[in-house]
């Protein structure tokens, strides 16, 4: 029995640690003076949460599960959206 409580704790943080995963690879792409690079990482992990916003139910969301459904799809989404533009449109400093 409480094999199946940590697999279901486990599960349910899941999108959550897959989110701060991704953003940790770009705040190391950051450190690694590839500024660019991380940033669009980060805005990859914000698109993320947002599909996996709107493909899991809300006890599986866990933690990316801050508002409605589709208030946190639509803003996950536009930050993410965001972050990536300004990274692909400032000039200077290396991209890969």
């Amino acid at each position: 029995m409480p094999e199946q409580r940590w697999r279901s704790a486990a599960g349910r943080h899941f999108p959550f640690a897959l989110v701060v995963g991704v953003t940790l690879v770009g705040l190391v792409r950051i450190g690694l003076y590839h500024w660019r690079e991380g940033a669009v990482w980060i805005g990859l992990a914000l698109l993320i949460a947002a599909g996996l916003r709107i493909l899991v139910t809300d006890e599986q969301a866990g933690l990316i599960k801050i508002r409605s459904r589709a208030v946190d799809a639509l803003l996950y989404s536009a930050f993410g959206i965001a972050v990536i533009t300004v990274a692909m449109t400032i000039i200077g400093g290396p991209l890969s």
